[in-house]
This record gives structure tokens, C-alpha cells and sequence, in this order.
């Protein structure tokens, strides 16, 4: 049924193609048939690319609360001047994600390049927390946010129960992780549908505006940059609550080695998909202050429905619909990408060795998704989804501005390395110095739950040392680690 896959590890923590060690037996005859590669299929074409990043970006945040930032910015004006920054600084971090995709053409994202980078020890704490924690209980927070939204046309009168929530969000996972291990095409396809109803879900808000500003419905506007002060720590929060709105960008480098023509179509889909998300983030913004106005904002616990029923009457109903449907879209984006880490980093010897086998038939990283089901249960009816995700938010930004880093390392380190496409040293130096001083920020504005996150990831080492390092293990834990 799995097949381990075809490549060979070496010590540097680069591999080799190499063929698999079984062989298929020939229907025709009694000879053993040659040995065959059995490795992941190059099935993510540019369209398939775009619609991973736009579809793991364009979550729920947009459209039920984006007033973290307007809170902590104070006025309309720079709140709109917030999202659009963080629409360029986004776009600076995939593009230096760009140029590490088409240099190093291996999946696995953070963890391949900080491997390459920087060695085993932080490439492993990097994907330790990413299995344990952090993808669990991201997975669940946007799975609860589908259940929530997919069950509000049944609930119009009453509280919808937090039991059915969880039961329904549950069979989405579920049905997310099917999707996922069965074929990587339906999974590419479904997500470019989910896509574009994300889109359209989009264009359903920014039209109505767009005509509004035409009626010359702009009272909104006036004095845009007047309103409360923001405080010395509001400005960076706000810049924080964005780049959060924007984070999934670097999805498509999971899967570097399933995309067609990485060379050319990674920086196409990446340019192509920050450009439409940031111009769609901002004037999905700029339509809800057409109606609603800044305050209002601020007391409104869904911004896109409050927007629909003033303007949309009983259409209004369809955006709870929509928000399901992108919800779920950022499921399957995510964990059809960052099911790639854990198969690259059982391939390096870094997960237990099945995670790094594939359906010889459907040719998918099978035990690599499903061990997040378990794994994001627990999370889904036990675990205090919002401290977890509070705890290791640093982290997030900790380990990218360390890729970023990288990069601007392996330019002095690797200075023959072929560069397909290559950005300004400005902009990964500009990138990696934000990161940090988001990760700074966190220390300051909430050393307790960054010091417990930062704790939680320091496990990582002695996880190191004992699975990985640790030579004269007893044949029991061995075997329980498929070695």
C-alpha cells in the first residue's frame, strides 16, 4: 500500500533522486519488473500555485473582524495606510520566499530552508512545535470558524450550540484529511473552486462599495486620518494584527517539488496572488466604511454581515455561506502544504520513517496527512485553542525572519548557488528586521505568554538530542520510531 519514497538522504541535510527500494512484480511474466521511482507528482500548475496562496491567505479574518487594526491605529485613514503596508511587507517576505523556492528546489518550506541554512537542530524545533502545537491548533481555530458559519442559516434565532459546532467541525476535518490522502488533483482542484468563491465573496463587498462611493457616500472619508491618537504600542500591534491577516504566502514552497516549472511559475503565482490579496484586503476595507462607520465597525462581531444586510437585504443570508466556504479553503490549503514538512522531515530522519512513505497508487504522502487528525482532535475538544495559538504566535515570526536571514546568509555562504530569481539584498534585510521586531514586540507587550510560547518551544532541544542525537536507544524505541 506505501511505498517508501524515492530519495536518499545524505548528511548535509540535501538529497539525492534515488529509486525505491521494492520492487513491483511483472504481470507478465516471472521475472521481478525493474525498480521504480514512486515519488510525489509534479500536478501544481501556476493556477493550482495562486490558488494555494490566495486560498490559505483569504481566511475568515477579512470578513467577520477587521478591527484589530482599526482599534489600535485610531482613524480610518491610517488603517487603510496599515493594510496596505502590510500588503508590501508581505509581498517582500514572498518574494524572498520566491528566490528560496527556485534555488533550493526541495518541499518543506520553513524547515528546508532553515535546514540549509543553519543546520538540524533549529530545522527540527522548527517542525517539533509546527506537529505538536501550532498546526493542530490552527487547523481547529479555522475549523471552528467553518462550523460556526456553516451552521448560522440554521441558527437565524437562537445560539447555535457549541456541541454542534464541534461535531460538524469535526466532520469537516475529516473530511479535509480524506480529500487530502485520497488525490492530490481533486485536492488542487476543489481548492481552486474555494478560491474563487473566496473571490467572489470579495467582489460581492467591494462592488456594492464601489457604487456607494459613486452615490457619494463619503462622509466616512472625511477627516480619515482624525480620531483617537494611536498609542506607541498601537501602531506596531496593528502592524502585527496584519501581517497576521496576511500570513500564508509561503505555502507554495511546501510543495516546491509538485510544482511545475518551479523556476518560473513559484515567483508568477506568488506576485500574481499578493498583488489580488492586497488590493482586494484594501478595498474590501474601503467598501465596508462606504456603510458602515468606524465605530460601528468596532461593535459589529461579523463586519461582512452587518455590511450585506444594510445594503443586501435578504442576500445577506449568502455571506455566512461564503465565510464557511473560504474557511474551508484555508483547511485544505493548509494542510495539503504543511503535510509536505512533515514527509520532508521524516525523509531527512527527523519524524518517525512512515510519514515519509506514499500510496503507491494515488501517489500521496498518506500517513503524512493523517496524523493531524488525531492530533487536531484533541486540540478541537480539549485544548485551549486561542492561549495555544497566543503562546506561539512569536514563533511564527521568529522562524521566518530566521529563513529570511538565511537567505541573506546563503548569499555570502553559497555565492555560486544558481539563482534562477533573485530579489534586492534591501528587501530580505528589510523583511527579516521586521520579523524580529515583531518578535521583540511580543516580549515587550506580553512577556508571559510569549515567555510560556517560548518555553514550549525550547522543548524542542532535549526532543532533539533524544530522538535524533541519542545513538544507543533500547530496540523498543527503536521500533516505535519506525527506525
Amino acid at each position: 500500500m506505501f511505498r517508501k519514497a524515492a530519495v536518499t538522504t545524505v548528511s548535509n541535510g540535501s538529497y539525492l533522486q534515488g529509486r525505491s527500494n521494492g520492487r513491483l512484480p511483472s504481470m507478465d511474466s516471472g521475472q521481478p519488473a525493474q525498480e521504480e521511482k514512486v515519488v510525489l507528482k509534479k500536478k501544481v500548475t501556476l493556477l493550482r500555485g495562486i490558488s494555494i496562496i490566495i486560498g490559505t491567505i483569504i481566511g475568515a479574518g477579512i470578513f467577520i473582524s477587521p478591527k484589530g487594526i482599526l482599534k489600535n491605529t485610531g482613524s480610518v485613514g491610517m488603517s487603510l495606510t496599515v493594510w496596505t503596508v502590510c500588503g508590501i511587507l508581505s509581498l517582500f517576505g514572498a518574494l524572498c520566499y520566491a528566490e528560496l523556492g527556485t534555488c533550493i528546489k526541495k518541499s518543506g518550506g520553513h524547515y528546508t530552508y532553515i535546514l540549509e541554512a543553519f543546520g538540524p537542530l533549529p530545522a527540527f524545533v522548527r517542525v517539533w512545535v509546527e506537529l505538536l502545537i501550532i498546526r493542530p491548533a490552527a487547523t481547529a481555530v479555522i475549523s471552528l470558524a467553518f462550523g460556526r458559519y456553516i451552521l448560522e442559516p440554521f441558527f437565524m434565532q437562537c445560539e447555535i450550540p457549541e456541541l454542534a459546532i464541534k461535531l460538524i467541525t469535526a466532520v469537516g476535518i475529516t473530511l479535509v484529511m480524506v480529500l487530502n490522502s485520497t488525490s492530490v488533483s481533486w485536492s488542487a482542484r476543489i481548492q481552486i473552486f474555494l478560491t474563487f468563491c473566496k473571490l467572489v465573496a470579495i467582489l460581492i463587498i467591494i462592488v456594492p462599495g464601489v457604487m456607494q462611493l459613486i452615490k457619494g457616500e463619503t462622509q466616512h472619508f472625511k477627516n480619515a486620518f482624525a480620531g483617537n491618537d494611536a498609542s506607541v504600542m498601537g501602531l506596531p500591534l496593528a502592524f502585527y494584527s496584519g501581517m497576521y491577516a496576511y500570513s500564508g504566502w509561503f505555502y507554495l514552497n511546501f510543495v516546491t517539488e509538485e510544482v511545475e516549472n518551479p523556476e518560473k511559475n513559484i515567483p508568477l503565482a506568488i506576485c500574481i496572488s499578493m498583488i489580488i490579496v492586497t488590493v482586494g484586503y484594501v478595498l474590501t476595507n474601503v467598501a465596508y466604511f462606504t456603510t458602515i462607520s468606524a465605530g460601528e465597525l468596532l461593535l459589529s462581531k461579523a463586519v461582512a454581515v452587518t455590511f450585506a444586510e444594510r445594503l443586501m437585504g435578504n442576500f445577506s443570508l449568502a455571506v455566512p455561506v461564503f465565510v464557511a466556504l473560504s474557511c474551508f479553503g484555508s483547511m485544505n490549503g493548509g494542510i495539503f502544504a504543511v503535510s509536505r514538512m512533515f514527509f520532508v522531515a521524516s525523509r531527512e530522519g527527523h519524524l518517525p520513517e512512515i510519514l515519509s512513505m506514499i500510496h503507491v497508487r494515488k501517489h500521496t504522502p498518506l500517513p503524512a496527512v493523517i496524523v493531524l487528525h488525531p492530533l487536531t482532535m484533541i486540540m478541537l475538544f480539549n485544548g485551549d485553542l486561542y492561549s495555544l495559538l497566543n503562546f506561539l504566535s512569536f514563533a511564527r515570526w521568529l522562524f521566518i525572519g530566521l529563513v529570511v536571514a538565511g537567505l541573506i546568509y546563503l548569499r555570502y555562504k553559497r555565492p555560486d548557488m544558481p539563482r534562477p530569481f533573485k530579489v534586492p539584498l534591501f528587501i530580505p534585510a528589510l523583511f527579516s528586521f521586521t520579523c524580529l521586531f515583531m518578535v521583540a514586540l511580543s516580549l515587550y507587550s506580553d512577556p508571559v505568554n510569549t515567555g510560556i510560547g517560548f518555553a514550549i518551544t525550547l522543548t524542542g532541544v532535549p526532543a532533539y538530542y533524544l530522538f535524533i542525537v541519542w545513538d544507543k536507544k533500547p530496540r523498543w524505541f527503536r521500533k516505535l520510531l519506525g527506525k
